[in-house]
């Protein structure tokens, strides 16, 4: 049985595994200010680059491939010290296989307990 985790504990995925918080994305069908188009992916976001605590608004076009989950439900996103690692030896439900939003990021979302969760992986800057 799983220890139950105390309410000053950290999450296992941060305390053990060395994930980091990186943002939350929460759907809108809301047109926000100063979004922008990430047509690859089908995708409007907003309000990351000014947001102290990581919001992110997400808004998809028609036709959208991401997953109904991810379009439907917030999620929670982590920077993760080795993507592919992650995703073969956690026993994970993905959701998406990685991909590439922007240059120098490669992301998967996985679902737990109902909910998406992204996974994020930088280019390492030399």
């Amino acid at each position: 049985m799983n220890k139950l985790r105390l309410d000053h504990e950290m999450p296992e995925c941060i305390s053990d595994w060395g994930w980091q918080f990186h943002h939350i994305g929460i759907p809108t069908h809301e047109q926000k200010p100063g979004e922008w188009h990430i047509p690859h992916l089908k995708i409007h976001v907003a309000g990351f680059p000014q947001s102290p605590f990581g919001i992110e608004w997400m808004r998809f076009d028609p036709g959208c491939g991401i997953s109904e989950l991810t379009q439907t439900v917030p999620h929670i996103a982590f920077v993760v010290p080795d993507l592919d690692w992650e995703l073969a030896n956690r026993n994970l439900n993905i959701l998406s296989s990685p991909s590439s939003p922007s240059g120098g990021v490669r992301v998967a979302m996985i679902e737990y307990n109902g909910a998406p969760v992204e996974l994020m992986e930088f280019e390492k800057v030399q």
